[in-house]
């Protein structure tokens, strides 16, 4: 089936799109020497700065041991206001349905007793944490920091729909280089934000800190101690916890730094043990303390569930968010719209069919080789098969994996991703893109305008994942 492109830049070869038009003339102007030098530039930069992702396992690692640069493009995305405004106002309603389905699970399970969804996919589902029963929350967050993954695909008319395609509600990477990403645009081509009105994000860490004191345990004194736990340098978003931390004017902490006295959180200092009120942890569940999950992790800490269940300490993202961004609970957020705020949703969900439905699965099974499948609980990019870009034996391999376990995999239709004109070795040409706008909870839901674009930078290529080789674009919100 060939489903026409939607491109951001262009409405037509003939034709640029009126939020475009100022930056078109710019670029038109460019030669190619001077992109060429530019983009040199930005990787000398990047790479000086240290702005870089591990892969693990990878064949193609280079000599600093699996660090690569992610790369960056000097073509921007740009999103008009109006188009912001309502991207913007149903993030925040989706936010806020997630974070009061995560308050319902683990306290009434209203929802379960209405039948909006089965017991045993949240219950027997590997992200509930029963040791979150009954805990109550400051403010009832459970996602401070939500990535929510955006794709834009052209409807039946060939407009450009918006449709969320994952929640990333656990511990969510990749602000960094959204800001980094604005710094090095500002850097190369300071007269295109003369020329532009293009709102700022650099104030992003600043409503992270706000965000994070804001969740403070009542019986913290004084200004809440806040500290970025992460899991050491050799953790892939390493460069992000240790940029964050520096922004923030926070101590960055791994779990030997942090000690658990009379259920209370301290950290090791060199004038002795200070209190520890909030964790802006980057360390999965499963590593967090070793008396209670793992007990061979050395990541977190003995004892810190004990302070957190107290409320004598919060955590963000809190323990046991991963129930609500599971790929197999995905299909049921709109009905947890409906159900907490009775309203439609604002953002449309991709369609979905579920392995565990006996008639999904097989529409699944007849229809691989034209469907993206997923595992439930892979991320990055990898544990899915894009049936139209995949050969004919990956296809039998992959429904072999579904028939062994089909409530593992939901079956989604290959979407035509809108594409934006991408400087590649070629010259410009079209490249799939994503946006992962970061939604902050506290005492209100915020954001900054935009968020992070990842593009796919092999022709034809819909896996935008860093760890599969994708790049990253500055986003521009035109007030």
């Amino acid at each position: 089936m060939n489903v026409p492109m939607f491109d951001e830049m262009n409405a037509s070869p003939d034709e640029v799109r009126a939020h475009y038009k100022q930056y078109a003339r710019w670029l038109s102007e460019q030669t190619p020497e001077v992109m060429a030098d530019r983009r040199e530039e930005a990787e000398v930069i990047f790479r000086r700065v240290g702005i870089t992702f591990a892969v693990y396992g990878d064949k193609d690692e280079d000599a600093s041991g699996g660090e690569r640069l992610i790369p960056f493009d000097l073509i921007p995305r740009i999103i008009p206001n109006d188009e912001w405004r309502t991207m913007k106002k149903g993030l925040v309603q989706r936010v806020t349905a997630l974070n009061r389905f995560l308050h319902d699970v683990y306290h009434d399970q209203e929802i379960i007793k209405a039948g909006h969804i089965p017991a045993d996919q949240i219950l027997k589902n590997a992200q509930f944490r029963p040791e979150m029963m009954g805990v109550d929350l400051v403010q009832n967050v459970y996602s401070h920091i939500s990535g929510v993954d955006m794709v834009r695909a052209p409807n039946a008319q060939g407009v450009g729909e918006y449709y969320v395609l994952e929640d990333n509600l656990r511990v969510p990477s990749g602000v960094s280089y959204m800001l980094e990403d604005r710094n090095m645009m500002m850097r190369l081509f300071p007269e295109l934000f003369g020329q532009n009105r293009v709102a700022p994000v650099a104030h992003y860490p600043d409503l992270l800190l706000e965000t994070l004191r804001a969740v403070s345990p009542p019986a913290s004194a004084g200004e809440p101690n806040v500290v970025v736990l992460t899991p050491g340098m050799y953790n892939s978003a390493y460069f992000e916890h240790a940029f964050l931390a520096q922004q923030m004017g926070i101590e960055l902490v791994e779990g030997q730094d942090l000690v658990v006295k009379d259920k209370f959180v301290y950290m090791r200092t060199t004038q002795g043990l200070k209190r520890v009120d909030v964790i802006y942890r980057r360390v999965d569940d499963d590593f967090l303390d070793p008396t209670v999950f793992r007990p061979n992790s050395t990541l977190g800490s003995a004892g810190l569930m004990d302070a957190y269940r107290e409320g004598n300490v919060n955590i963000c993202n809190a323990v046991g968010t991963g129930v609500a961004d599971d790929k197999s609970i995905y299909p049921y957020v709109p009905a947890m719209i409906e159900f907490y705020l009775g309203e439609k949703p604002i953002l449309n969900n991709v369609p979905t069919f579920m392995g565990r439905k006996p008639d999904d699965l097989k529409y699944i099974l007849d229809n691989l080789k034209d469907l993206v499948v997923k595992e439930v609980h892979g991320a990055g990019g990898y544990g899915m098969l894009v049936g139209p870009a995949s050969t004919k034996a990956e296809i039998e391999e992959f429904r072999k994996a579904i028939i062994a376990k089909p409530d593992g995999y939901i079956g989604q239709p290959t979407l035509s991703l809108s594409t934006c004109p991408t400087y590649v070795e070629e010259g410009i040409a079209p490249r799939h893109i994503d946006l992962r706008p970061f939604v902050l909870s506290g005492t209100e839901v915020q954001m900054v305008p935009g968020g992070l674009t990842r593009v796919a930078l092999k022709k034809g290529s819909l896996v935008v994942n860093s760890s599969q080789g994708g790049g990253t674009k500055d986003t521009w919100i035109l007030e």
